[in-house]
């Protein structure tokens, strides 16, 4: 399946499960306050299909799959017969009013918190917490290539990933943050990360870069993929040599190769290189080649590359836990995934976000699923519970033609006795489709700008 097709796919499936569950959230404690529904259904326009229910409901999917709705019987919105008019929205106490608006976040909040037990009950595979190099920020504070991340602050991180969402709100605020690391050797220690000293401007894209943590997984291995004619290395190594050593010095990674020549090009002397070829060890003599950068720098090189089109490294740490225990886990996420979220969201309107980080719109959406889902079972329970959640968060804003501005007006109508007036409302409408309106412009132009970069 191409990758827009199934950014499609796994977009309508995402977006199903989320509406539905919402949707249900609302019709199911409307029923049980005694309020009619009329229609339950999910997607927008024109139906295309259809079915009425026993209970008078007429249960629908259609054709736009970017929301859903549940209509009930409202006097404000047609006649309603005298014998239902019991039955009404409207006619509802206002706490009855305020349990059926907010069952919809409250649903996507449960179903969160089932998509992570789930998830951690499946298990996540992830790579190891351990860096390859540190450079920068990282490396003055103290971090070394071979340490393990245990933890970030009061933040366990098991995994390479937790490693990065523990850094990011960190990094956001250019917070000095406390790190827990077991080096190479097995011993326990603690380093002070210095974020306050990132760049006011820095690329919030590429955090991890930034602060110059290189996780092992991002490393290439030691072998050469390419000699360059003429080179240096042109008849002395061979492609699927594996450099083990340069003049004594160990070689890991194929990025520690040019800070090992340099010394030797600018002592002008050649160079011990060894290798493993076929199973043979060989201890090779060449010498580097000065080369000239675009900028006018110079550079010592051996004048090889590494392989292209290499696989992804295998995924060497999990996360899971039994059903009973992946409880009170699931719990503690939703919490923790809570308070980033809404910080996410100060951070916006303070400033401390960038604008193409803030918002994303239904292409970044699918583009994100198709490829968690292309990950497994358990990152696309993920990516799920991650926008279940974030869609109940943002129903809660009391914007009014959300859930949270009809929780307002309900509110409102408990502090001063009396319903908010048709005017108040109708103008609340219009301030929340311009509101509403902004918000998916915005998104839309994410979308487009991460689409160009």
């Amino acid at each position: 399946m191409s990758e827009f097709l199934g950014s499609v796919w796994w977009l309508i499936v995402s977006l199903g499960v989320l509406v539905t569950f919402h949707e249900f959230g609302h019709y199911w404690v409307a029923r049980r306050c005694g309020v009619r529904v009329l229609r339950f259904s999910v997607g927008f326009g024109r139906a295309l299909w259809s079915r009425r229910g026993r209970d008078g409901t007429v249960y629908q999917v259609a054709m736009i799959p970017l929301g859903g709705y549940v209509k009930m019987l409202d006097e404000r919105e047609g006649d309603v017969a005298p014998a239902e008019a019991a039955q009404a929205f409207n006619r509802a106490s206002v706490w009855k009013r305020i349990a059926i608006v907010a069952a919809g976040p409250v649903a996507n909040l449960v179903l969160c918190v089932a998509l992570l037990w789930a998830m951690f009950v499946i298990g996540r595979p992830d790579y190891a917490p351990v860096l390859g190099q540190a450079t920068g920020i990282a490396a003055a504070s103290g971090l070394r290539g071979g340490d393990t991340i245990d933890a970030v602050g009061d933040r366990a991180t098991p995994t390479w990933s937790e490693v990065h969402l523990a850094l990011l709100p960190a990094a956001l605020d250019h917070a000095d943050v406390d790190v827990q690391v077991t080096d190479a050797n097995g011993r326990a220690a603690q380093r002070r990360l210095q974020l306050s000293q990132l760049p006011a401007d820095f690329d919030q894209r590429r955090i991890t870069q930034m602060i110059g943590v290189v996780p092992r997984h991002f490393l290439l291995p030691p072998v050469v993929g390419r000699v360059t004619p003429d080179s240096a290395a042109w008849g002395a190594l061979a492609e699927e040599d594996r450099i083990t050593a340069i003049d004594g010095v160990p070689i890991h990674w194929f990025d520690e190769i040019g800070p090992a020549v340099q010394p030797l090009g600018e002592r002008d002397r050649p160079a011990m290189i060894e290798v493993l070829r076929g199973g043979e060890r060989l201890a090779l003599e060449i010498t580097p080649t000065r080369l000239e950068r675009p900028d006018g720098s110079q550079l010592w090189a051996l004048g090889i590359a590494p392989p292209a089109n290499l696989p992804a490294p295998e995924k060497d740490a999990v996360q899971r836990y039994g059903p009973v225990a992946a409880v009170p886990v699931a719990l503690r996420e939703v919490g923790h995934l809570t308070g980033q979220l809404v910080g996410m969201v100060g951070r916006a309107f303070s400033g401390r976000l960038a604008i193409e980080n803030t918002v994303s719109g239904p292409i970044t959406i699918a583009r994100a699923a198709n490829a968690y889902a292309q990950q497994g079972a358990a990152w696309y329970l993920t990516i799920l519970a991650l926008l279940s959640l974030s869609l109940a968060i943002l129903n809660l804003l009391p914007i009014p033609l959300l859930d949270g501005g009809h929780l307002l007006y309900y509110l409102i109508e408990l502090v001063k006795g009396s319903p908010v007036s048709e005017r108040a409302m109708v103008a609340g409408q219009y301030v929340g489709l311009v509101l509403l309106a902004s918000l998916m412009g915005l998104a839309f132009y994410n979308d487009i700008l991460q689409l160009v970069r």
